[in-house]
């Protein structure tokens, strides 16, 4: 295990910054991020709310678009390409409501 899978698992582990999720019904840790956004269409901006998840390869080793991820009642399906973080450890997954 390198230094970075180590502190991953830690942070992970840690209730203060990573959450249970139910991803395509069965339980993993998570990051979750639900950043507001501003999209913008010709003269119009629209503000509106997203939610990304993060989460470790070897849980969810080849996520896929279409996914469902539950947390906290509400549920999001994967949108887009999943993408890997610099050491490939990690899952970034973009997301919108079910």
């Amino acid at each position: 295990m390198t230094a970075f899978a180590a502190a991953f698992d830690d942070l992970f582990a840690d209730p203060n910054m990573a959450v249970t999720v139910s991803y395509q019904g069965r339980s993993i840790r998570a990051l979750v991020r639900r950043p507001d956004r501003d999209i913008e269409f010709s003269d119009i901006t629209v503000h509106t709310g997203t939610a990304a998840f993060e989460v470790r390869r070897r849980e969810v080793p080849a996520p896929q678009a279409g996914d469902t991820i539950n947390h906290d009642g509400d549920s999001f399906v994967v949108q887009g390409e999943p993408r890997l973080d610099a050491e490939r450890l990690i899952w970034i997954l973009d997301t919108r409501p079910a």
